[in-house]
């Protein structure tokens, strides 16, 4: 885990991720994403470090998938040092980000409610 990098803007686990090491998340300027990033456009136009410091409901952009989302309402809930907390110890207990490209053990969830409980207790 390379927690320094912390949650992107969207709730994605930049933190957990294994698709482009060079990457060093949404504000270094480095994301491969950064010029379609829905949700990085709109969180820097609302002056948010990220989606969840935002009071407004929103499923757009990443927001659509329950992952990204499910994180999201996670850090607004518990705050982002908790969420990170979380899925550290998830993941040293075998609990895995990405499997086979960009599906994992978060992707499995049709109910955020219980992604949520997942990442919080780390048990389905």
């Amino acid at each position: 885990m390379r927690r320094e990098l912390g949650i992107a803007k969207c709730g994605l686990a930049c933190c957990l991720c294994s698709e482009n090491i060079s990457c060093q998340g949404c504000d270094s300027g480095q994301c491969p994403d950064k010029e379609w990033c829905e949700n990085r456009k709109c969180s820097i136009e609302k002056e948010h470090s990220h989606c969840y410091s935002c009071s407004e409901e929103c499923r757009k952009g990443l927001l659509s998938k329950i992952k990204p989302y499910g994180f999201t309402l996670f850090a607004k809930r518990y705050g982002e040092e908790t969420l990170l907390d979380c899925l550290e110890r998830n993941e040293k207990n075998g609990i895995v980000y990405h499997r086979q490209g960009i599906v994992g053990d978060y992707d499995e969830f049709d109910d955020v409610e219980k992604l949520i409980l997942f990442i919080k207790e780390g048990k389905r």
